[in-house]
């Protein structure tokens, strides 16, 4: 039978006595769990009397030479892209180093929009010399308002007003003549001549009653004849009167085309003369620039002068349409200064940390209210980008890459190097009121942030995009701990201090700060680049310092506050911890037992990690079905942990090669996991526990096992190892420490360790061990507490027992084929 193969589970409670020839593995000592900086070797007593300025760029010279070179190289598509986690100063170190960049670069010039006559609906866009588009705002603002002033003063001087009486009288006579001839006509021909209002009118006077006698006694041939006549006079002088008042309108349109040549012959030198002030501030050549514009305002000035004269007393009501009208008709000589340099110095930096397509790339901001006429050239208002020409512009990759328009016209914007500010697109933009300003061309530096992981993203979703960013500006995440950099690092703790008004700290707060440090890089020989988790310790340590209104920060403040700020966030560990103690995860911190060990996992939540062990079992049978990963089967695994597993199988394969084919069936499974495993962490620990299941020999319970594994059974270091070996001692310490606990991990990792300060202390008084393995083998024997040769030839034998189980149950009459 198959079931008489299987080996049966040893007893936790059974420990074999070790074997003589038993391999050892000295456990770790106190001092190679955690980097402990002598406070004296530091060199100051306190950071008070580092009185340096801030160093910057600490372990940071390959993004800082980056830097250097993509700001200082003159070529299209040079753009930088920033690539860091959040707090390794990315951000700030970059805007530093564009402010020191753009101090030696020279002023951009100003932009600005005039109103283009010819063409309203295409506003003129201007660029001068930094500070005189201020002077030209000034200018015209002046001219505007002293053409309402000068016009009417110009056109009632003495020698215009004799010159346009002269004109008025002359028609006046000609009028007069014309109609005196006129009337006398009419009056030879027994007609009158009536004014009403602007018309004539013929009128033929009543005549005597003898006459209508006379007419009466006339015969019909006679009255038929005399009104022919009366007819024919009639037209005679009708048309005689149609002809003067003809002649009269045509010398009606000389005299106010006479009148009008003299406002033109009067105000053209004077308007002349206004502009030329108004651009008195401008170089010669933007001067010079400016006059085809010039020449086209004057003209349309002298096309309205009629707003410039007020109207009569008793014409209150288009007085009022006047005034506005000339209001809305002085726009026209506005100058719109949408960037003005005036005051500074140096080259532009722009920091956009909520682009928009407005505030990007400008807008036209339509005016309000049903009677609101369309927008002009003031209504143009510039963006980021038109703000930062020929100088450098900040932007995060974050808050463009989910906005696809946005991102679509910043691609476009990047291949032409041109700008023209657009209306809103939708509805709500007024019918026939576009506006289309001249595009502009742009030279601006683009700095943009992002994560390493946005940065490769982008380069394998948008090839194009990337290209324009050809620097890369490449922040580390660790740097090396040498005497260099630590002082750096106290420098950088004192100017801090300084920066923030907060106390100074000793040496060995600063220590306690850099071991911190050597924690979050999660080793002994690195820094953590990452200075905003280091400034959060910083800030919380000096406030713990000011609870006890002490001095200086010491080491012990720093303990509290790392202290306090992880109970702030260990709720859900707690919980876990609390579970293991109260029997409701099944884990075991003594005895023996078959098939089965605890591995270390991590969870991080975001804003706290913490260890947790877990319990992984296995089971094996005859069969030919290889080893089932249980997690695999009702996907719960990723696809690292499902490499490991595989990894496991190959390596399983050429230990026991000379029993190929293996005639083997095995499960292997978290046990009360349910929220899914990922990495191949596990990989030594679900070796072990199958090698057990084979061999039927024990494992030790007391020790908890992490590290990956290679097809040549040599163990590879893994992540998060810090929490993992906390997570266990903790269980440890609440179950109680017996002096036999301890981890076993790879001996590659030894550098990662930075244990918490108990832990060491424990491991120094005896009471929690450390080991490392390099081999699969070494950890076998450990946990099994006899040679793993021993194991191996226990598991070879039940493997060989497997197969003789397969090869019978395949024989005629025992249900083969």
């Amino acid at each position: 039978m198959l079931s008489d193969l299987l080996v049966p589970d040893t007893s936790l409670s059974s420990m074999p006595a070790p074997s003589s020839d038993l391999p050892t593995l000295t456990a770790l000592t106190a001092s190679q769990l955690r980097r402990q900086i002598d406070p004296a070797s530091l060199g100051f007593a306190s950071t008070a009397e580092l009185l340096d300025p801030a160093p910057g760029w600490i372990g940071q010279q390959r993004a800082r030479q980056a830097t250097k070179f993509g700001l200082h190289i003159e070529a299209p598509d040079y753009n930088l892209f920033v690539l860091g986690e959040v707090g390794s100063g990315r951000s700030s170190l970059l805007r530093q180093a564009l402010h020191q960049a753009a101090q030696a670069r020279p002023v951009p010039p100003d932009l600005g929009y005039l109103h283009r006559f010819e063409t309203p609906q295409r506003p003129l866009a201007l660029r001068l010399p930094p500070g005189t588009g201020r002077s030209l705002r000034q200018g015209l603002q002046q001219l505007t308002r002293q053409l309402a002033i000068d016009i009417p003063a110009h056109l009632e001087a003495a020698e215009v007003t004799l010159e346009a009486d002269g004109i008025e009288k002359a028609f006046e006579r000609e009028e007069h003549q014309a109609l005196k001839n006129l009337e006398a006509l009419a009056a030879r021909h027994g007609y009158e001549l009536q004014r009403e209002s602007d018309r004539l009118k013929l009128v033929l006077p009543d005549k005597p009653h003898g006459k209508d006698k006379d007419k009466a006694s006339q015969s019909e041939a006679d009255k038929a004849a005399a009104e022919a006549l009366a007819t024919a006079t009639e037209n005679e002088v009708r048309a005689e009167m149609a002809r003067v008042l003809a002649q009269l309108r045509q010398r009606e349109i000389a005299r106010d085309e006479a009148l009008e040549a003299l406002k033109r012959r009067t105000l053209t030198p004077q308007l002349q003369k206004a502009f030329d002030t108004a651009l008195a501030g401008l170089p010669e050549p933007e001067r010079q620039g400016l006059q085809t514009w010039v020449q086209a305002a004057i003209a349309e000035v002298l096309n309205q002068i009629d707003l410039f004269l007020p109207r009569a007393e008793d014409e209150d009501e288009d007085e009022a349409d006047r005034k506005a009208d000339l209001a809305h008709w002085q726009h026209c000589l506005a100058f719109n200064l949408v960037v003005d340099h005036a005051d500074q110095q140096g080259a532009p930096v722009v920091l956009d940390n909520n682009p928009q397509m407005r505030s990007l790339f400008g807008s036209i901001e339509h005016p309000g209210g049903d009677d609101a006429g369309p927008a002009d050239h003031t209504a143009i208002h510039c963006g980021g980008l038109l703000q930062a020409h020929g100088g450098y512009l900040m932007l995060h990759l974050a808050d463009l890459i989910d906005d696809e328009p946005l991102w679509e016209r910043l691609r476009r914007f990047l291949r032409s190097r041109q700008l023209q500010i657009e209306e809103p697109g939708g509805t709500g933009t007024p019918a026939g009121a576009s506006l289309q300003p001249d595009a502009v061309p742009v030279d601006v530096r683009l700095v943009l942030i992002g994560s390493p992981d946005e940065y490769y993203k982008l380069q394998e979703a948008d090839p194009e995009m990337a290209r324009r960013f050809r620097v890369k500006v490449d922040f580390a995440d660790r740097f090396v701990a040498n005497d260099e950099h630590r002082r750096a690092m106290a420098a950088w703790v004192a100017c801090r201090c300084r920066q923030l008004g907060l106390p100074h700290f000793e040496a060995a707060g600063v220590a306690a700060l850099l071991e911190q440090s050597h924690r979050e890089a999660d080793d002994q020989h690195y820094l953590s680049a990452q200075l905003g988790q280091i400034e959060m310790v910083l800030i919380e340590s000096a406030q713990q310092c000011r609870d006890r209104q002490g001095a200086l920060v010491s080491a012990a403040d720093v303990a509290a506050a790392l202290q306090a700020r992880r109970q702030r966030h260990d709720y859900l560990e707690q919980c876990v911890l609390d579970g293991i103690s109260e029997g409701e995860r099944l884990i075991s911190t003594t005895g023996l037992a078959v098939g089965q060990l605890n591995a270390m996992s991590q969870i991080d939540t975001g804003d706290h990690r913490f260890g947790v062990p877990m319990r992984i079992s296995a089971r094996t049978q005859a069969g030919y079905q290889g080893v089932l990963n249980i997690e695999r089967e009702v996907r719960l695994s990723g696809p690292i942990h499902d490499k490991g597993v595989l990894i496991l199988q190959g390596y399983l394969h050429a230990l026991f090669s000379d029993q190929a084919p293996l005639a083997l069936q095995a499960s292997l499974g978290f046990e009360q996991e349910y929220d899914g495993i990922e990495g191949d962490s596990a990989s030594c620990a679900e070796l072990f526990a199958l090698l057990s299941s084979l061999s039927g020999v024990g494992l030790r319970q007391d020790i908890a096992v992490t590290g990956a594994l290679n097809q040549h059974g040599e163990v590879l270091p893994v992540g998060g190892l810090n929490e993992k070996i906390e997570g266990w001692f903790q269980v440890c310490r609440r179950a109680g420490l017996t002096g036999q606990q301890g981890v076993l991990l790879p001996a590659l990792n030894q550098r990662q360790l930075m244990l918490s300060s108990d832990l060491v202390a424990a491991v120094a008084a005896g009471q929690f061990h450390v080991y490392t393995m390099r081999q699969a083998s070494e950890g076998l024997s450990l946990l099994a507490g006899q040679p793993a040769s021993t194991v191996h030839a226990l598991a070879a034998d039940t493997l060989a027992g497997y197969r003789r189980a397969c090869r019978r149950a395949l024989r005629p009459g025992r249900g083969g084929r």
